[in-house]
């Protein structure tokens, strides 16, 4: 292979702007021009065109941050160009600018588009500005962001600048995060430390990812530190973490610069099983090299016949100081607006600005044959990186089992050990889906022993006796953020959360951050493909009383109806039949995630399958008596819920009452839509009225609080003299189930009373003495265990 110019190495070395070459940076493309690669001349050129890039990428951040417009004849600005307010997380933008612009040069070299991961969503400033000068923009962006003047203008006065519709919505295609219509975007990164969490699951076999990290999301969330112990060869694709280590958080420095900074950092990631090394984090070339020799590291110890795990991960430590090219680097005042002052109205401020500029403005022309040297997707037959493979995902529809019915006659059955069975045939008729179980501890114990022989808890040496495999899809730790991360990030397969009720809380942001960016996806246009992740809660509130009330929590169903229903799914199946129901109806969705509030105690069968069927599909079912001629209406969410109403319902109807005993298996879609596309969702007023006849007074019996259940299902309410709810009022303990149903006043006695109040009915006639002192607090709870008629 020819060697390149002296004058294309030279021009390379005397770097661009504020980028310079450190010697180690120099040897390392050296030898990466030696290794055959890319023909030398062309990646020294190439390497050079990344230098412009990455300059006038950090000039647009800037501006983005503090100007209306720009010019580019690179001259300076007058007072009135600038924002009169400006915003933006400056300083970690500009610092990810030369990070994406050696991914993009990485990819070039390869001929190779990898998919990228972002975990500090806040610096979007920097790959807005790159994607606008390559031209790699969103379809919402076409056409209003470029590199001509106009283009970059806009861009510049876009962000942050509040621009709302006459709907509510942004009227601009940009966002402070990484969003929907950032190219190539994946996540908001919002939730800082979730990404640390997610990316060694995410690629799938012959994939390779670039994983953007900072060193203030590393205190986030320390389950990241596992990655070795995730990571398989024989199921994920190349996965290459990038640290940006700047040392600085929003008010002062990183725990990691506190603690001795990358020497530290770099011993601790080896005594967690990475492979770290540390680059210039100001150069592109330097990312470059980085990501082409992290993957190398990675597929050496694939080939390796006898390799052992956990894989000595290579992890790239990329050291800067915040906010370089830029004045204020490395001071608290980098993270947002370095300068100190507004350039709009501050001369100092404005002349520090235009002096910073200047020394990183790049002539258009350059620009050009920058992005004409890097931008060679056709030419080499690949897609642009706004269109890498997890940019894209949708796999294969999953064949879905009918499942094996339980009848009206067998013995009560375990919901929990009927959707157990139901997902091991899932994954055995998908056996091209690759499989993920987010468990925090207790897969058997919460009765899914099934699923566990079939997938088997990872682990890097297998335990004789025990149901662990080195290759086990079940990915097990006492941390309920880095499992459902797993299952989260596992986009092209089939994924399942498995949670104690009260301990799915802990999984609320990274469910939230999903849901979100799903969400977000749909109002653009770009309706998300990935199969639906069911969160499947049980050992819960009512059940779990064995357990003191640290464990009786129903707050991750309550948080998530208050997303959007169509995105975030949230049911109340009663059996076994219903809960399989509806964990199939979640696998035949894309980009929801939903959860499941199942009981693990053995229970009365109350639908059949196609009963079942019906009542996920319609999100509500009429379960005993019918709303022709009732008196009362009892609406009952949750299985041990629809037991005590079953049991009221009996007591009224031997004294002569007619009452009606609904099962809601979905609130979600009943609830008074917020937009168009949950009304598509909810249920019409025709549905509704067959349901919930508007006439009948109506107790609501909830698993959740009455109060937020009561204000979801607003439709339901006949005013406070019409409609009543009982549900977990915060009361709980070492009780048993009887017990959680007393304290609260959800026992069948309570029910009748509350019910009594609304229909207008004599409650002596309806309960004993003895049952009304219970009901009172000054009887016997005993009295209530087994109703008499």
């Amino acid at each position: 292979m020819n060697k390149p110019t002296s004058e294309a190495v030279e021009t390379w070395r005397k770097g661009y702007g504020p980028i310079e070459h450190s010697e180690e940076t120099v040897g390392r493309v050296a030898a990466l021009a030696a290794s055959g690669s890319m023909e030398p001349e062309t990646l020294y050129r190439l390497l050079a065109a990344a230098d412009r890039l990455t300059s006038a990428a950090m000039w647009t951040v800037v501006h983005m941050s503090y100007a209306r417009r720009v010019d580019l004849s690179g001259g300076a600005l007058p007072a009135d160009a600038f924002k009169p307010t400006p915003e933006g997380h400056t300083g970690g933008s500009l610092n990810m600018v030369p990070a994406f612009v050696g991914y993009l040069a990485a990819n070039a070299i390869t001929a190779t588009t990898r998919s990228w991961l972002m975990g500090q969503g806040h610096c979007v400033a920097a790959i807005e500005a790159v994607n606008t000068l390559t031209g790699d923009v969103s379809p919402a962006q076409k056409g209003r962001y470029d590199r001509s003047e106009k283009g970059l203008s806009q861009l510049a006065a876009d962000f942050y600048s509040y621009a709302i519709d006459a709907e509510g919505r942004a009227a601009v295609p940009l966002g402070s995060h990484a969003g929907p219509n950032t190219a190539g975007a994946i996540s908001e990164g919002g939730y800082l430390g979730f990404a640390e969490v997610q990316y060694p699951h995410m690629p799938l076999p012959g994939e390779r990812l670039v994983a953007f990290l900072s060193d203030g999301a590393f205190e986030e969330q320390r389950g990241s530190d596992w990655t070795p112990r995730w990571w398989r060869a024989e199921d994920c694709g190349l996965a290459v973490p990038v640290m940006i280590l700047n040392g600085r958080r929003i008010e002062e420095r990183a725990q990691i610069a506190q603690q001795g900074g990358s020497d530290w950092l770099a011993g601790h990631l080896r005594h967690n099983g990475f492979d770290p090394f540390t680059i210039d984090g100001r150069d592109p070339a330097a990312f470059a090299w980085a990501i082409l020799e992290a993957e190398e590291r990675l597929q050496r110890f694939a080939a390796d016949p006898n390799r052992r795990y956990p894989a000595p991960v290579p992890y790239v430590i990329a050291e800067t100081v915040k906010g370089f090219g830029f004045p204020g680097a490395g001071t608290n005042a980098a993270h947002n607006l370095p300068l100190g002052g507004n350039p709009s109205r501050d001369e100092a401020a404005r002349q520090a600005f235009t002096d910073a500029a200047r020394a990183l403005f790049v002539p258009p022309e350059e620009i050009a044959r920058a992005v004409g040297a890097l931008a060679i997707h056709e030419r080499q037959g690949r897609p642009p990186e706004s269109r890498h493979p997890l940019a894209l995902r949708h796999p294969p529809t999953p064949a879905l089992p009918d499942p094996q019915w339980t009848n009206a006659g067998d013995p009560p059955d375990c919901a929990m050990h009927a959707l157990d069975r139901w997902f091991v045939r899932l994954v055995d008729a998908n056996p091209n889906l690759r499989p993920r179980i987010g468990n925090p501890d207790e897969l058997r114990s919460n009765h899914m022993g099934a699923a566990l022989e079939r997938l088997r808890h990872r682990v890097n040496v297998s335990e004789p006796g025990v149901a662990d495999a080195v290759d086990g899809a079940v990915i097990t730790a006492l941390n309920e953020e880095a499992v459902a991360g797993a299952a989260l990030a596992n986009k092209g397969g089939l994924n399942l959360i498995v949670s104690y009720e009260a301990f799915a809380m802990k999984m609320l942001g990274g469910l939230r951050q999903e849901i979100v960016f799903s969400r977000r996806q749909r109002e653009t246009g770009h309706k998300p493909g990935w199969i639906s992740v069911p969160l499947v809660v049980t050992s819960h509130t009512w059940e779990n009383s064995k357990n003191e009330q640290s464990h009786q929590d129903p707050t991750i169903g309550e948080a998530l109806l208050g997303e959007m229903s169509d995105t975030a799914r949230i049911l109340f199946p009663v059996d076994a039949n219903s809960a399989m129901a509806s964990l199939r109806s979640v696998y035949g969705g894309r980009g929801q995630v939903a959860c499941l509030i199942v009981s693990k105690r053995d229970m009365p069968h109350r639908l059949d399958g196609e009963a079942a069927i019906r009542f996920v599909t319609e999100g509500a079912a009429h379960i005993d008596g019918e709303p022709e001629g009732a008196e009362l209406q009892l609406v009952a969410i949750g299985a041990y819920q629809l037991e005590e109403a079953l049991k009221a319902a009996r007591r009224l109807k031997f004294r002569g009452r007619k009452v009606v005993v609904t099962a809601l298996c979905e609130p979600g879609r009943f609830r008074v839509p917020r937009d168009p596309i949950e009304a598509a969702f909810t249920a019409t007023e025709d549905e509704m009225a067959a349901l919930f006849p508007p006439d009948l007074p109506r107790l609501i019996i909830t698993h959740t609080r009455p109060e937020p259940m009561l204000g979801l299902l607003r439709r339901l309410d006949g005013g406070p003299t019409r409609t009543a709810a009982r549900g977990y009022i915060s009361r709980g303990g070492t009780l048993d189930v009887a017990g959680m149903l007393f304290a609260n006043r959800c026992s069948w006695a309570h029910l009748i009373d509350a019910a009594a109040l609304l229909a207008g009915w004599s409650r002596d006639e309806l309960l004993a003495p003895a049952e009304q002192d219970a009901v009172d607090g000054r009887g016997y709870p005993a009295e209530l265990i087994q109703p008499a008629l």
